[in-house]
């Protein structure tokens, strides 16, 4: 992001000065981004350069970062070592003084102060005549055995000692004790050394042993063990890893919170929009489960405007007593010609407005539209017919209905109003088309069952799915937003699993959570591991009936 360097020398006055950037040195936490504080995502968002450590921070970058931000990765070299906090100092003050005058966030996993170098690099910073500001982060010493159920501290283990495992001037003897708490941070190679010198140092060979792996992240693992017995454990650890070493370890078994989440790990296919999935992967989320989003349709204007600008015209000028609004898509197409004609949510005044479910009605409020009818049952065409009051000469003074829709919307809406003695304007707000197939990976993942399961929020995205990718694996779990979609997915070939209480998004979520948690009971009654569905790998035989 360097800008342009002219090859001649001058020294006139009126040269600018070549500032350096000032350089952020931002605690990331752990793994989880939700654990980032707000000041660290507020220098995220002003941020030029991003200087990343050994963690992986895709997620991060992407969710708080501006799109043209330089990455520079600090945590491995050209050829995948891990660099030396010498070696990243050195990165630091080079994209300093490349910023000029810009924002240089150095993104340090946990807390910038604890075990990360941050002597180092902000020395650098100062010897090179380079401002910068330090925000602390929450450390990997305390988040990650919080959520792995271990308190770090009990009435019997009143004091923590926290060890960087590839120190070697450690007095290992002065944590023998079984009054302390050990936890150990260090790569797997490190911990294992760590681990032996503390047993033979004196601690106990029963002392109980947590080793936590990615944590703080929905593909956390912890195994327990002993001290004695945690070599044999420690050759299957991947970094990055924590050690917790004391009783408390034994508070697990009823303090485990996080992964006895009821989606706990599992990878959920959303077959929508990136834009149309922030609420759905953000609950998802709450429950313990990744998302990946496939776009299933891709929605376009339609190609002849004329008809959808006479019809917003005519909404101004009082042609209409209701508008209603069958989809999210249908709340965005009639924005953005409102946008267009300069026009806001206050041109509605004096209109009825119609929401064919939750997800569109919240579309519509966060435009600060409240829709005066929503179906009070199934949330479809059909349901808001069902609760559509009939055209009445005396108190309508307008008899004409307008119906923003796809273009390829069926035609149950348009008719059940004629016959109620509306007049309907139906008009084409955009096109949906069938998006491109997704990756050759994502596709062999849905045919080959490695998601756990998927979400279909409305009949199309059946079809599409089924039509850019294929049909799921009978091992994924299939959950229905209500009957029309479920009604759907069974014509495909699929065996619906979980169908939502009611139409929206998030009673989606918490009933395949709902699901979740009774396969997790149903595991325990019978003394069986809890796996996720795509570890099961059932035979299609669970879906044919």
């Amino acid at each position: 992001m360097s800008p342009t360097r002219s090859n001649q020398t001058t020294h006139s006055s009126t040269q600018p000065s070549r500032t350096p950037g000032r350089v952020a040195f931002v605690g990331a936490g752990p793994g989880d981004a939700g654990l980032m504080t707000v000041r660290a995502v507020e220098l995220l968002a002003a941020a030029d350069v991003v200087v990343i450590d050994q963690v992986a921070r895709d997620s991060v970058v992407q969710r708080y970062c501006r799109p043209d931000v330089e990455i520079v990765d600090a945590g491995h070299g050209d050829h995948g070592q891990p660099l030396t906090h010498a070696s990243r100092a050195k990165l630091v003050v080079k994209a300093a003084k490349a910023a000029q005058g810009g924002l240089v966030v150095r993104l340090m996993d946990g807390d910038p102060a604890t075990f990360n170098g941050l002597a180092e690099e902000a020395l650098a910073c100062r010897k090179a005549g380079i401002g910068f500001d330090i925000v602390p982060g929450v450390s990997a010493v305390s988040a990650v055995p919080a959520y792995a159920g271990i308190p770090l501290t009990s009435s019997g283990s009143p004091a923590v000692h926290v060890i960087s495992a590839n120190d070697r001037s450690v007095d290992w003897a002065a944590s023998a004790a079984e009054s302390v708490t050990v936890v150990l941070l260090g790569a797997p190679e490190d911990l294992g050394v760590a681990l032996a010198k503390l047993l033979a140092a004196g601690r106990s060979a029963d002392t109980p042993v947590a080793l936590t792996e990615r944590g703080t992240t929905v593909r956390q693992s912890t195994r327990v063990t002993t001290l004695g017995e945690v070599a044999k454990v420690m050759k299957t650890v991947e970094f990055p890893a924590l050690a917790v070493v004391g009783s408390t370890v034994g508070l697990r078994e009823q303090l485990s919170w996080f992964e006895t989440k009821p989606l706990f790990g599992w990878n959920v296919l959303v077959p929508r929009t990136k834009e149309q999935s922030g609420s759905t992967i953000a609950r998802l989320a709450s429950y313990g489960a990744t998302a990946e989003v496939v776009p299933t349709i891709s929605v376009e204007p339609p190609r002849t405007p004329q008809q959808m600008e006479r019809a917003v015209k005519g909404l101004v000028t009082g042609r209409y007593e209701w508008i209603g609004f069958t989809s999210v898509n249908a709340v965005k197409a009639v924005r953005e010609k409102f946008e267009e004609f300069g026009l806001d949510a206050r041109a509605f005044a004096g209109l009825r407005i119609a929401a064919v479910g939750g997800v569109t009605a919240e579309a519509l409020r966060e435009w600060g539209i409240v829709p005066d009818l929503v179906p009070s049952g199934e949330h479809s065409a059909v349901g808001l017919l069902e609760d559509w009051p009939p055209f009445d000469e005396v108190l309508d003074p307008i008899n004409r209905v307008f119906l923003p829709r796809a273009d390829i919307a069926t035609d149950t809406l348009v008719a059940g109003l004629q016959k109620m003695g509306w007049e309907v304007d139906d008009v084409t707000a955009y096109r949906t088309v069938r998006a491109a197939p997704p990756a050759a990976h994502i596709r062999e993942a849905i045919k080959g069952g490695q998601f756990d399961a998927a979400v279909f929020t409305s009949s199309s995205t059946v079809r599409n799915l089924v039509g850019i990718a294929g049909k799921p694996h009978p091992s994924t779990v299939i959950a229905c937003i209500g009957p029309a979609t479920a009604k759907t997915a069974e014509e495909h070939g699929l065996r619906v699993d979980v169908l939502a209480p009611e139409a929206s998004s998030d009673s989606l979520v918490d009933a395949l959570a709902d699901y979740g948690l009774g396969l997790a009971v149903a595991a325990s009654e019978a003394g069986e591991t809890v796996l996720r569905p795509s570890a099961r790998k059932t035979s299609a035989r669970r879906r044919a009936h």
